[in-house]
């Protein structure tokens, strides 16, 4: 049985979750389980989740509320948690299972560890590449990956950190502070490759001074919620 229980939080996602999905169904030997936890779709998504073989849980749309859910229903010794727009690299399991096997050498070492990919964004622009690099530097020196980029650790560790909270928007932040007080985090060395829509939408710049600007706003105490309103918005 598996030992990896894998989190998708979803919203109108069905033209591209079956490629995820078909994805994660290629390791059996490492997925125990996939929980796709919609938050209000109005297409197809919860019946491709079903036709792919995940367990479909619902609440409201947010995607703290939506991994949290599913990071609570999971039964397995290892979480994976990810957005429903993205791909996973090719030998995704290869990387995953190295990352598990380096925490089991080291039990007393690397407790406190959690892993992320690094960020590939779908789309020509040369710009995104300079978007995927910063984020390169930003998850590593800062220790601030995003939750676009999929989250590897432990139930254990996990739950020492108090779970995900079920914020309706910067939930990512949230935990990943909570995370590198504990430890490092660490690149699993392989890019996962998100939908450029966002960035096609607003234009990349655009999109990165937006987002910037709510990272600030959170900082400065504004409640989740109302960044949750201009971020839809937007």
């Amino acid at each position: 049985m598996g030992v990896l229980s894998v989190v998708i939080a979803t919203r109108n996602e069905s033209a591209r979750l079956p490629t995820l999905l078909a994805q994660l169904a290629q390791q059996p030997a490492l997925v125990r389980e996939v929980l796709v936890v919609d938050g209000g779709s109005t297409d197809a998504t919860a019946l491709v989740a079903r036709l792919g073989g995940a367990r479909l849980l619902r609440c409201p749309p947010g995607r703290g509320r939506q991994l949290a859910l599913g990071a609570a229903e999971a039964s397995a010794a290892w979480l994976l948690l990810l957005h429903g727009d993205v791909r996973l690299p090719r030998q995704w399991g290869s990387h995953i299972a190295r990352a598990m096997a380096a925490r089991n050498r080291e039990p007393t070492a690397a407790p406190d560890r959690a892993w992320y990919f690094d960020l590939a964004i779908d789309g020509p622009n040369p710009s995104l590449r300079l978007v995927e690099l910063g984020t390169a530097l930003r998850s590593r020196w800062l220790q601030r990956p995003y939750g676009d980029q999929g989250l590897l650790l432990s139930r254990c560790l996990y739950d020492a950190v108090g779970g995900m909270r079920p914020l309706p928007l910067m939930e990512d932040l949230e935990l990943v502070q909570r995370l590198s007080r504990r430890g490092r985090l660490r690149s699993l060395g392989a890019a996962l490759l998100v939908d450029g829509r966002r960035w096609r939408r607003l234009g990349v710049w655009r999109t990165t001074l937006a987002n910037a600007g709510l990272r600030r706003a959170w900082r400065r105490g504004e409640a989740p919620e109302l960044l949750e309103q201009r971020y839809y918005q937007r």
